[in-house]
């Protein structure tokens, strides 16, 4: 069987601000979105939570900054990042000629918050994303950044052809749409999936560790072996709101400690995979700075990359040995997406490879990649299936 993962950068729709060519350009916004959220839940609006929510509404363009120092509320959505939604109560007086202003005293006053604006994803993008996933021809696919589990539906029954049997993804912590999903072919079934969304922040009181999930799948294999999988979106490198390398830290080794739990109760077949968020150190590639738990030298964890039978690819102009990595321009510092396998599993792998024939490379980048072929239909980075490439592995499983 395959085994395979992707971020797919959502299939239908995605967030404005997640979507830019620079991501310096969406980051101010996303962290305007969580500060605002955060704050609004406070039972009662101190005079640096009023300022502090108005700043973040200006940043995301729900108000606008005038020339005399004046917020006014534009009414035109086409260049703001977010809409406020207040479905309950009054947050907000934004009378024409004065200043808005919130009138809430907390919480308890009004239901509502910011909700981020979606665009559709480009046509050609969505389909080359369909593209890589039916050439990869994985019989068990974790997709990362999917929407929801009715748009994994549609996708898999539009676009797919009903390809897989089986699409499921849980609601995670995230609140932009970038969720963990999975499809799985007829020959699989899924035992049960088991949520990790409340499992609390060790460092940080009241809130939760995983910024999506790490959700629990237990699969029946066509020989009735049981395979376990830890579907992983670990906390982005954006430094917009602080440092996130600790929390990644605290969640892979949380994620450890999920698999050391399995590996415990007799679990032989695991595999922990998806999009990391960090890649190698690049002076020193066996290092990898916030993913010790799962890839430091005490790790029993197994990588693909570190695998003999992996690295036969589909497209034999792919310059792996310079391009080791699935981000971007596929440099050592951007292998951001793994599978990693329990020493059973990794006995049983017979092949295994990185496809980016969906990606472009940085969305910045003005011709197409010179170290990889893409295909023909894609001439620009906004028709690119992903900025992420798909990672597979081959498992020998008979008879075991």
């Amino acid at each position: 069987m395959r085994l395979a993962s992707f971020n797919v950068e959502n299939l239908f729709a995605r967030a404005k601000a997640m979507d830019t060519t620079v991501r310096e350009v969406g980051e101010p916004a996303l962290a305007a979105f969580e500060r605002f959220n955060r704050i609004a839940g406070h039972s009662e609006y101190t005079p640096e939570d009023r300022a502090a929510m108005l700043d973040a509404l200006v940043t995301l363009g729900v108000l606008v900054q005038t020339r005399d120092g004046r917020r006014l509320n534009p009414r035109q959505f086409d260049t703001a990042w977010a809409l406020l939604r207040e479905n309950r109560g009054d947050f907000l007086a934004a009378p024409a000629d004065k200043e808005p202003h919130i009138v809430a005293a907390g919480r308890g006053d009004w239901t509502g918050w910011v909700e981020l604006i979606t665009e559709p994803v480009d046509e050609v993008g969505t389909r080359m994303t369909a593209r890589v996933i039916k050439d990869v021809g994985a019989d068990v696919i974790c997709l990362v950044e999917a929407e929801n589990r009715p748009a994994l539906v549609r996708f898999n029954d539009e676009l797919l052809g009903r390809q897989y049997e089986h699409a499921m993804l849980v609601d995670g912590n995230d609140p932009r749409g970038i969720d963990v999903g999975l499809l799985c072919t007829d020959v699989v079934d899924i035992d049960w999936v088991r949520s990790h969304v409340d499992v609390p922040d060790p460092a940080v009181p009241g809130k939760r560790l995983f910024s999506r999930d790490c959700p629990l799948y237990k699969l029946r294999l066509p020989g009735g072996q049981d395979l376990y999988l830890l579907l992983n979106h670990l906390k982005s490198q954006s430094f917009a709101s602080g440092d996130p390398d600790p929390l990644r830290t605290r969640q892979s080794t949380e994620v450890r400690a999920i698999y050391d739990r399995l590996r415990a109760q007799g679990a032989q077949y695991v595999a922990v995979l998806g999009d990391f968020n960090k890649g190698p150190d690049r002076a020193d590639p066996k290092r990898h700075p916030t993913l010790e738990a799962l890839l430091g030298a005490g790790s029993p964890l197994v990588s693909c990359f570190d695998l003999d039978a992996f690295g036969e690819l589909f497209d034999p102009k792919d310059a792996d040995r310079e391009r080791p990595g699935t981000f971007q321009s596929c440099t050592i510092s951007n292998r951001l997406d793994y599978i990693l396998l329990s020493p059973e599993l990794a006995a049983k792998v017979t092949g295994g490879g990185v496809f980016r024939k969906g990606l472009w490379g940085s969305p910045a980048n003005k011709t197409p990649p010179k170290l990889w072929s893409v295909y023909p239909e894609i001439t620009a980075a906004k028709h690119a299936a992903s900025d992420h490439a798909a990672v597979w592995v081959d498992l020998d499983l008979a008879g075991a």
